[in-house]
């Protein structure tokens, strides 16, 4: 009785000798099955390729002492076609890989535009429903901000503080001119520019504006370098997928590939020890890609888990519409010291007569807007970040397995069977195999590999910069900020401490979930103008809501309000 291993022994050598007796028998007789898949393949033209087996004493590469199916053309072709069907299996191992990247970093530009338009759209409707009687001056100075971010986030030239500057300098003159000191009556365009001019030397808005920039600094430049490093992973495979091949290489390829052809072998597949000989010779500059790339995708990883809080790009832009309602706040009801400090460096106004323009945005069928609704956990831009990179960690050896990945599936006969060593069919390759990498390929028996390749070190070179900037951003240090500054006068004053902080999304205005317990007086809204409201004042029990408009009681009564609440209030008040 035969026992399995004796079986298969048996059986490998029957297989072997009936691949290698048919096909060279066949060989023998004909090279119709060379010229059919040379035809199939259009590698080129089958006139003059040899009907039978001869003599091939011009062939460089596909050297036999057997005849040979094969003329000079047919191994120029051949060598042709090998290179591109071994780029042909490389685009197909990374396609995978690519259309990770590519289709993520087109879904987080897609999702950055749709935030910065409704953020713009908050803030539109803020002035249109609070503020309505600016509201249109506004418009231009708002859509003007979240363009900036736009052109910032998407790569351009700009800077976050000077864009965040202009538009409080902008926002300034209509709070004074509306708000401050209103009127009937407008000032001059020269009168307006001074107080524009004048903002940053008096800070009508407190530290609010100083708040933004921080929070726009920190939220837009990961986001901003979190999207350059995925165009760079995309480079990086676009180039790796189109790899000149040496000539030493080329010529490995086809020996490895299209030499079993000229000997009528045109089933055989090469070993798998010969296979990765092959393939890690050829791509041993691309495995020197390996460390770089993990630590890619690594600093990738650190990023977007730091992006969170402050740092969340969707927190920050979403809320930016509060800050704003803060600031206008803060300037009216410090608006008696506004007004002297105006005037002491603008003078007073020269007016001329005018009309304020309506609001133009259709806010009444956007008032859902005011109040962010409750966004489903799966749908946040953090956990599509998050699905995102688990996804891509499984690619972070990716170019230190590519070639025996390449001969695994694709390329090399499977284990036992009969297979193609570069000169015959045999049971299994005995040459020694080497590593991968550069300094590995000392003794590979298969392919010379000399010097470096300028294209993979300028890809590494990209690489390590674009480590640099991710980790650069990747380990926040948060700073605490004041809700608002204070101001003589009275003014609110409210420090973010303890357990929660302005980045965990509980700070006062960004989040509007700081609770202040106002205590107001008895008001008729059809007889009272915002001007009447002189201060609000810190005090134990809360805030102390002081008015001296007409139609207003001695009586007092203590609410509970957010601040965006508080706000929601005042329109019927001007």
């Amino acid at each position: 009785m035969m026992d399995g291993k004796t079986w298969r022994v048996g059986f490998g050598c029957l297989l072997l000798l009936a691949l290698v007796g048919s096909t060279r028998s066949e060989g023998g007789r004909s090279c119709q099955e060379v010229r059919k898949l040379f035809q199939w393949r259009h590698l080129g033209a089958v006139k003059g390729l040899p009907d039978s087996p001869r003599a091939g004493p011009d062939l460089q590469v596909c050297v036999s002492r057997n005849p040979t199916c094969c003329t000079k053309k047919m191994e120029e072709r051949y060598q042709i076609a090998a290179r591109q069907d071994t780029q042909q299996v490389l685009q197909t191992s990374s396609s995978t890989l690519k259309f990770l990247i590519s289709r993520n970093a087109a879904a987080f530009q897609e999702t950055l535009e749709t935030l910065i338009r409704q953020a713009e759209n908050y803030t539109s409707i803020l002035f249109c429903n609070t503020y309505r009687n600016m509201a249109l001056e506004a418009a231009a100075s708002v859509q003007e901000f979240f363009t900036d971010v736009g052109l910032f986030l998407f790569g351009a030239d700009v800077n976050p503080e000077e864009f965040v500057n202009r538009f409080f300098d902008s926002l300034f003159p209509l709070v004074y001119n509306h708000l401050i000191n209103p009127g009937v009556t407008g000032s001059s365009v020269e009168y307006s520019e001074c107080i524009r001019m004048a903002r940053r030397d008096i800070s009508p808005f407190g530290n609010i504006p100083k708040r933004v920039m921080g929070q726009m600094g920190r939220s837009l430049l990961p986001s901003r370098t979190f999207l350059q490093a995925l165009n760079l992973g995309i480079e990086v495979i676009n180039t790796t997928d189109h790899l000149q091949f040496s000539k030493e290489c080329s010529r490995a390829l086809l020996k490895m590939q299209y030499c079993p052809h000229c000997q009528g072998l045109t089933l055989s597949k090469p070993c798998m020890g010969y296979c990765l000989n092959v393939m890690r010779g050829c791509l041993a500059h691309m495995a020197e890609l390996n460390p770089h790339w993990h630590a890619y995708i690594r600093s990738l990883e650190e990023l977007s888990d730091a992006m969170h809080g402050t740092y969340d790009i969707e927190h920050v832009l979403l809320n930016f519409h509060l800050l704003v309602s803060d600031a206008v706040m803060h300037a009216h009801l410090n608006g008696q010291k506004l007004s002297e400090q105006v005037n002491k460096i603008c003078g007073h106004p020269v007016r001329t007569p005018t009309q304020s323009p309506h609001c133009s945005f259709d806010w009444s069928k956007e008032k859902h807007g005011m109040k962010i609704p409750v966004r489903n956990g799966e749908e946040t831009l953090a956990n599509r970040r998050k699905e995102f990179i688990n996804s891509l960690r499984l690619f972070r050896t990716f170019y230190g397995g590519l070639a025996d990945q390449l001969c695994v599936n694709e390329l090399a006969a499977a284990d036992g069977l009969p297979c193609w060593n570069g000169e015959d069919i045999v049971k299994s390759y005995t040459q020694r195999v080497a590593g991968n990498g550069i300094k590995a390929q000392s003794g590979n028996p298969e392919v010379k590999v000399k010097g470096t390749d300028p294209v993979i070190n300028q890809i590494i070179d990209k690489l390590k910069h674009v480590i640099q900037l991710l980790q650069g951003r990747s380990t926040p240090k948060p700073e605490k900020w004041e809700l608002l500054q204070p101001g003589s006068g009275g003014g609110m004053v409210e420090q973010v401490s303890g357990d929660c902080d302005d980045e965990d999304g509980c700070g006062g205005s960004g989040s509007g979930e700081v609770k202040r317990t106002l205590k107001i007086t008895d008001w008729m809204p059809d007889e009272m103008n915002l001007s009447d409201v002189k201060q609000i004042h810190q005090t134990d029990g809360g805030s102390t809501f002081h008015t001296t408009g007409a139609g207003c009681s001695t009586a007092t009564v203590s609410l509970t309000f957010t601040l965006v609440e508080v706000v929601m209030l005042l329109p019927g008040l001007w």
